[in-house]
């Protein structure tokens, strides 16, 4: 069974189940829940999804439906038109034109409207134009998680506090992708951070490249938007979806309730408590405080779901190890010797497809791509350079380590605890690169973050697309593709290689499917090479729904199980 076929199954079966656990206790008189635990295994940092620490915590999987975008992540891991939001065409002509109309009912939960002034100030903050002086020349302003498409925009037209906006890309420039642009979690209040930054009108500090004005702004964007539990203040975080923040600390979780301002039709349960990583999941499961488990298949280790009905799925995220260019890594042939004694099969064999059968498609075999999907059309022609790194080749790996001139080096592999799958995979690494001379250290940690592996207190981290922990990937793959750009704030091992970054600047506007294969091999075979990361599998992903659960729809993307939560009723 292709993997697309056994979600769909996995998805036909879940809710035709849960629909009828609802039908049945209609009629035995059960009622709706008011409340409903979400436990998933994101790290909550920051509001903001577009900068690089919400990307890469996983604000996709939590605020999708808080923050509204023009398109959001669907279960497929395609972006869906979000016509709550408004609307986006693309207008014919030589220049890509995209016609953005806001919903003219759309207001913040504080009572500002919605107005162009949002998409100007994510362009602004992605676009990577905005730039201050650094000492080793001009560094960005916004610390953006990717400027993927953004900066091919030439400008955005919008009159301040206008509904609409007319987003035009640079003369010679065709960003395919176009729909990922102004998405959920990626709009922020633009009014909320002008007040903050005190910047009277943003659109015009923008549009007449005020430096003094950008820096604050761009400051708070930054750092205005960072989440601690027990210290919120919600007057920066106003919702432009059917849910809002009321609260969070680390005994109560994340609370999300009902936005009495939304337009659109209203969030199904009035509550929804987010449990993030760093919470006991495993206890809250067992305590029956969670209604929704979105978790990294045998993260967790044995966890009953005899309450749920649950399904392992792999995702579009990457399982990888992410490889420092410095350090011990500073040599090529030392990342090669690390990749040549990965037992990439045998760690897919025994950890990468629990209770998943697929013949081919996502989660069929050791991923060979970090940025093409395994149900592409072009990723068995493309991904041959991989063969060579099956896995467990002590005497190539010997002989690589030998050439590179480090000696005895011991590699430190960070990760976000606990979580078991990851940890036996660190340990099965291990005993197969120490006859090739390399000794694997576990260093995981409760609180750690990508930003480690960029400041050098790791020397590789296990993580999902993009370096993050949990929920990861899209059909688009636009942030698998960023990761290794030049440049990007998700690039965390700062790997840098021109030829690659100016075939994902091709590829993100060809159409031609001869030249997509041809530029596709030959980024393969660059990144095999160069080895900036080991792509292991497709991220197994369980997700389970508690008995009585309605509309809930699986998700192993980096929207997750959340991605439609304001559709959730659960009957007990």
């Amino acid at each position: 069974m292709t993997p697309r076929r056994a979600l769909a199954r996995g998805l036909a079966v879940g809710v035709a189940g849960v629909l009828a656990a609802g039908a049945v206790a209609g009629c035995g008189g059960k009622n709706q829940v008011p409340s409903i635990g979400y436990g998933v295994d994101a790290a909550i940092a920051s509001y903001n999804g577009g900068s690089t620490l919400g990307a890469s915590s996983g604000a996709a999987a939590v605020f999708s439906r808080v923050l509204t975008g023009f398109f959001y992540t669907g279960p497929d891991g395609q972006p869906i038109a979000d016509t709550d939001t408004g609307t986006a065409k693309e207008v014919p002509g030589e220049t890509q034109t995209i016609q953005y109309r806001l919903n003219p009912d759309g207001v913040y939960s504080d009572g500002t409207s919605t107005s162009c002034d949002d998409l100007v100030l994510a362009w602004a903050a992605r676009s990577g134009r905005f730039t201050k002086a650094g000492p080793g020349g001009p560094v960005p302003l916004f610390d953006a998680a990717t400027t993927s498409g953004y900066s091919d925009i030439e400008r955005v037209d919008c009159q301040p506090g206008s509904k609409d906006a007319t987003v035009v890309f640079r003369p010679g420039r065709h960003y395919s992708a176009w729909k990922t642009l102004f998405n959920a979690t990626e709009l922020m209040p633009a009014h909320v951070v002008a007040k903050q930054a005190n910047v009277s009108n943003l659109v015009t500090a923008v549009q007449s490249g005020d430096t003094g004005q950008l820096e604050r702004v761009a400051e708070f964007w930054n750092n205005g938007f960072t989440l601690a539990p027990g210290k919120l203040d919600l007057s920066v975080l106003p919702a432009s979806g059917p849910y809002k923040i009321e609260s969070f600390t680390d005994k109560d979780g994340l609370v999300l309730v009902k936005n009495d301002k939304w337009w659109g039709d209203p969030a199904k349960t009035a509550r929804i408590v987010v449990w993030p990583r760093t919470s006991d999941l495993k206890k809250k499961v067992s305590d029956g405080a969670i209604g929704v488990l979105d978790v990294g298949a045998g993260s967790l280790g044995d966890v009953g779901l005899g309450g749920f009905s649950a399904e392992n799925l792999p995702s579009r995220g990457v399982e990888q190890l992410i490889l420092s260019t410095g350090g011990v890594f500073s040599n090529t042939e030392a990342r090669r010797a690390l990749a040549l004694c990965t037992p990439r099969q045998a760690l897919f064999d025994k950890l990468g497809h629990p209770d998943i059968d697929a013949a081919s498609g996502l989660g069929s075999g050791p991923l060979n791509s970090r940025t093409i999907q395994q149900d592409s059309l072009y990723y068995a022609a493309a991904t041959g350079a991989a063969d060579r790194y099956k896995g467990g080749d002590v005497a190539a790996a010997t002989q690589a380590l030998a050439g590179s001139g480090v000696q005895n080096p011991t590699v430190r592999i960070g990760y976000l605890k606990p979580d078991e799958r990851r940890a036996q995979t660190i340990a099965d690494i291990a005993a197969a690169c120490k006859p090739a001379g390399i000794t694997v250290v576990d260093a995981g940690t409760p609180d750690f973050a990508p930003a480690q592996l960029t400041e050098g207190k790791v020397d590789a981290m296990l993580t999902g697309t993009a370096g993050m922990p949990g929920p990861s990937g899209s059909l688009t793959g636009t942030d698998a593709t960023a990761a290794l750009k030049t440049g990007q704030g998700l690039n965390f091992n700062r790997f840098g290689n021109g030829r690659y970054d100016a075939i994902a600047d091709q590829l993100a506007a060809e159409d031609n499917s001869a030249t997509v294969l041809n530029l596709l091999t030959e980024q393969e075979n660059l990144l095999w090479s160069e080895m900036p990361s080991i792509p292991l599998f497709a991220t197994p992903r369980t997700i389970g729904f508690g008995d009585g659960m309605r509309n809930g729809i699986a998700s192993p993307t980096k929207a997750g199980a959340g991605w439609n939560m304001d559709r959730w009723v659960l009957e007990r």
